[in-house]
């Protein structure tokens, strides 16, 4: 007879013996191979931006049509996010990143042969499209593999790769412009793709998308409420619809809370990462390649505060995402309001990373909020309507900021990012009031 009593001692999430070992792997290699993945992928995305002048030279573009192009990427990435975290749950998140990863790497490569300004923005457009494929499905496909207790390590991972991607494109497209000098533009849209793809592939091969694909049965969370509500999302997804899940999030005051908060932290984000570069330049009299390596402080600040605070949280109980976004706006904000009183390039450096960290961690503290609040079941729904507020936010941003700025000048900038920062404190400690996932 089987020594019971071992097996005991060893259950984790509802596996004993090997089955721990297995599920640990492949939960491992679902988180890392998908964060490794999306660190590259904004070589598909954000490549168009050092792309951009050569384009506008060789082309001759105007600044209105320049607009056009860096603009239309930004709507349909935006709203496909509202479409595809439902999609992905519905046809399965692994096999719906991928298509998302070899279709944006296709518009790429076709965009690369273009020659004219309405052929550049089509396919441009589409690859907003299908860059809004990966993002909330692998929000999904994460929570999928890490119950609710280890969420905001897992959440860390992903959000911090994120907050490296915008260096690892830069690298890439300069690198891609010194190996092909004679590619001109197009070399931006050719070979920093590929590393896409051996990413991809990686996460093709060792992700999987659910427990059974390994032979194991579903993980049992250690949180009995976070069990009881994966399995009454699931119960009534099936006799309500497959739309129930939109209905359900946006039902909830405080979900619609936090896609408040969302926006806010976008527009933060974007203006700080807007507006930066221009600012060395012009205030503190760097030139644009000194402004341009001044500012990675911020990404770095920004990757760091995105794992390491979501993190946190997995220590913090329920009501420690929200105690998180709260900390991290009062810091942010006080950051950006001294922000124009540090005169120096290095104190500059050093109030740059630390706004940065406090004000990407909010970003990180979301996603482990759409899979607390989505589960198992809806975490894909529930942020791509986050990220969809996001976004309207960056949009936002655009327009405010580029008129505080004429209107204002910069301290007046960095007081609205502070005033935005204050708003998401308020917005949190309200949301925090009572019973909250």
């Amino acid at each position: 007879m089987a020594d019971t009593s071992n097996n005991i001692e060893k259950s984790f999430l509802g596996y004993t013996g090997q089955d721990i070992e297995k599920f640990k792997k492949y939960a491992g290699y679902t988180l890392f191979t998908f964060a490794i993945m999306y660190a590259f992928f904004y070589n598909g995305r954000q490549n168009i931006g050092l792309a951009l002048p050569s384009m506008q030279s060789e082309m001759g573009w105007s600044k209105s049509e320049v607009g056009i192009i860096t603009s239309v990427l930004f709507w349909t990435y935006g709203f496909g996010h509202l479409i595809n975290g439902r999609l992905g749950e519905m046809l399965g998140p692994k096999r719906f990143i991928i298509a998302g990863v070899i279709l944006s790497v296709i518009c790429n490569v076709v965009i690369s042969f273009q020659n004219t300004i309405l052929a550049i923005a089509v396919f441009w457009g589409l690859n907003g499209y299908f860059q809004s494929m990966v993002w909330c499905p692998g929000v999904n496909l994460v929570s999928k593999w890490w119950p609710s207790t280890r969420r905001g390590f897992a959440t860390g991972v992903y959000t911090g790769c994120a907050g490296v991607a915008s260096i690892i494109t830069w690298l890439s497209v300069l690198a891609a412009f010194s190996l092909f000098p004679d590619d001109g533009w197009r070399a931006a849209f050719r070979y920093p793709i590929l590393l896409i793809l051996a990413a991809v592939l990686a996460f093709g091969l060792l992700a999987k998308q659910k427990q059974s694909d390994v032979g194991l049965k579903d993980y049992v969370d250690e949180d009995t409420d976070a069990q009881m509500q994966d399995e009454e999302n699931l119960k009534k997804m099936q006799s309500k619809g497959k739309l129930y899940p939109f209905v359900f999030l946006l039902s909830n005051w405080r979900f619609d809370t936090w896609c408040l908060i969302a926006m806010a932290s976008s527009i933060c984000r974007y203006g700080l990462l807007t507006w930066i570069p221009s600012y060395y330049v012009n205030v503190m009299n760097m030139n644009i390649k000194a402004g341009i390596v001044g500012s990675l402080v911020l990404p770095i600040g920004m990757a760091l505060g995105s794992f390491l605070i979501p993190w946190g949280t997995d220590k913090m109980g329920k009501q420690g995402k929200l105690y998180a976004v709260i900390t991290c706006s009062c810091v942010a904000g006080l950051m950006s309001f001294i922000f124009p009183t540090l005169s120096t390039v290095t104190y500059a450096a050093i109030g740059l990373f630390l706004t940065g960290f406090f004000v990407y961690a909010i970003n990180g503290v979301l996603w482990v909020y759409a899979g607390s609040i989505g589960g198992r079941a809806y975490s894909g729904t529930a942020a791509g309507i986050l990220d969809w507020a996001a976004y309207m936010g960056a949009a936002l941003q655009a327009i405010v900021f580029g008129y505080i700025l004429n209107a204002g000048g910069w301290n007046t900038m960095f007081y609205a990012i502070a005033s935005m920062c204050v708003i998401m404190a308020v917005l949190a400690f309200i949301a925090s009031r009572g019973q909250n996932n």
